[in-house]
């Protein structure tokens, strides 16, 4: 992603659908420039890599993004994370674009381990999660102050070897 993409993603990460669950939001597109910041600063240090989504036909049209972060490569274990506009959901967009991410951070990036951490409340992440072959492993209880509150997190996993097969499209 780059500059060009700010509007874009002012736009997502300003959304309260998208933002209630994804815990970070800015009130300008000024602001918004830190996420890109954070973006190049993960792909830098190799803690992470953050994709664009968008459709063939539309290229620089920002509708989404997804990637990795805490991507720990001596242990070969990372986080997923992903959002995408409220008009696109439920269209399969992003377990597409998931199941392109996990492909290539298993085979190319070998990772071995990756988790996904999910509000208890977004039926829709951890159903998801879920059709891709994650497991649950356990909640994270009141690990992530959200506003003015303890918030708990699910925690979901899937190893390399259980992909793709897990995903439920070979």
């Amino acid at each position: 992603m780059t500059t060009d993409d700010l509007p874009l993603l002012f736009r997502g990460m300003s959304d309260p659908r998208v933002t209630d669950y994804y815990g970070i939001s800015y009130e300008t597109q000024t602001l918004t420039q830190a996420q890109l910041d954070w973006f190049e600063l993960i792909r830098a240090t190799g803690t992470g890599i953050w994709w664009g989504i968008c459709f063939s036909h539309a290229p620089h049209a920002l509708i989404g993004t997804c990637g990795i972060n805490e991507w720990e490569q001596e242990h070969h274990c990372a986080e997923a994370g992903f959002w995408i506009f409220p008009e696109h959901w439920g269209r399969g967009i992003m377990r597409e674009s998931l199941q392109a991410m996990l492909t290539y951070c298993f085979q190319t990036l070998q990772i071995h381990r990756m988790q996904m951490l999910i509000d208890p409340d977004n039926l829709r992440s951890w159903k998801l999660a879920e059709r891709l072959g994650f497991r649950l492993e356990g909640i994270l209880r009141e690990c992530e102050w959200k506003q003015d509150h303890y918030a708990d997190l699910k925690c979901y996993s899937l190893l390399a070897p259980e992909w793709p097969s897990s995903a439920g499209f070979l």
